[in-house]
């Protein structure tokens, strides 16, 4: 009788580590099966829980049934702390490297570029143009005064470079912490600036990178281009640069500056204005604050693209004339 007894305990056992097993090659397969046909872009909303999860999963061919779901939440119960956010599947996970990724909190990250020598105004076309992302809606007077900056425009107030942002986050707060860099960085090359430069305030170094940025094709030619413009300012000389022209034109310009053009008054023509415009005019990168600050020491007052992303400088109009003659006009 216990030889029975026993028998049938042990087959018993048997049934059940069977069942056992075949319970994990299951659930291994539910959770081990690739599910993602190609990388693509997950979202969690607010307020989601693991109970949720699987419509939303099956919702968007990632799970095929939801036969396993309640065992996988009592076996694994780290898989089921999901943080809601955008993220990043990529192309070939599984269940579970789905769930580790949604229970990570690491969001996808988007990035916005925005390159030296860029306007204010060419950012807010990327922002508008920018996906997953709170619009902005706030004036430019409006953000100015929530930046608490006394300037009366942005234009050369945000640092240039690629920014990072998770789905959903505030245009705003690209752009405040592109000003505050932008604060950072001046400060410090303020402080460690060339002496007997012709600039009062920080900011009038600023406006004048921004007018290096956009009249430099080669970061070597920065200094001298520099030297040139704090020449002119040194001996009460205009600028006469066409990039503030260009600026000053606004939407009216279409590629040609022509000599009514270069005539007109308007606050940003550095032809018919002495010294600086009132502000800057694009968005200068760190490299030409710094040459702003620090000017090669030369007797140059004049300067003449080559055509190739150089420049050829001059240190009076009749040298000039003629590089203008061999590299403009090819004479």
């Amino acid at each position: 009788m216990m030889k029975k007894i026993g028998f049938v305990l042990l087959f018993l056992c048997l049934v059940i580590a069977a069942a056992l097993l075949w319970s994990k090659q299951q659930i291994d397969a539910y959770l081990g099966s690739p599910r993602v046909q190609e990388t693509q872009l997950f979202t969690l909303a607010d307020g989601s829980y693991f109970s949720h999860l699987a419509p939303q999963l099956i919702d968007q061919g990632l799970l095929d049934s939801q036969r396993w779901w309640k065992v996988v939440s009592k076996l694994r119960s780290e898989l089921t702390k999901i943080k809601s956010g955008t993220y990043e599947l990529p192309k070939g996970a599984s269940l579970e490297q789905i769930l580790v990724i949604l229970t990570s909190g690491h969001e996808y990250q988007f990035k916005l570029t925005f390159v030296e020598g860029s306007t204010y105004k060419n950012w807010q076309a990327i922002f508008t143009n920018a996906e997953h992302i709170q619009p902005l809606q706030k004036t430019e007077q409006e953000l100015l005064t929530a930046l608490e900056s006394s300037s009366t425009k942005l234009e050369g107030l945000l640092f240039p470079e690629t920014y990072h942002y998770t789905a959903d986050m505030s245009a705003f707060s690209i752009v405040k912490k592109a000003y505050l860099h932008q604060q950072r960085v001046l400060e410090k090359l303020w402080a460690e600036r060339d002496n007997n430069l012709p600039y009062k305030t920080p900011y009038e170094a600023l406006i004048m990178a921004s007018i290096i940025e956009k009249e430099s094709g080669l970061a070597n030619d920065r200094d001298k281009i520099s030297s040139v413009f704090v020449n002119r300012l040194k001996i009460g000389m205009r600028l006469q640069t066409d990039p503030t022209v260009i600026y000053g034109m606004g939407d009216r310009y279409n590629g040609r500056i022509r000599k009514k053009d270069l005539q007109e008054k308007t606050a940003y023509n550095t032809y018919t204005i002495n010294g600086l415009p009132p502000t800057p005019i694009a968005m200068p990168s760190e490299e030409a604050l710094y040459a702003a600050l620090h000017p090669a020491t030369t007797k140059y007052l004049y300067f003449v693209s080559k055509g190739d992303g150089t420049s050829y400088f001059s240190k009076n109009l009749r040298e000039h004339n003629r590089a203008v003659n061999k590299y403009i006009r090819g004479m």
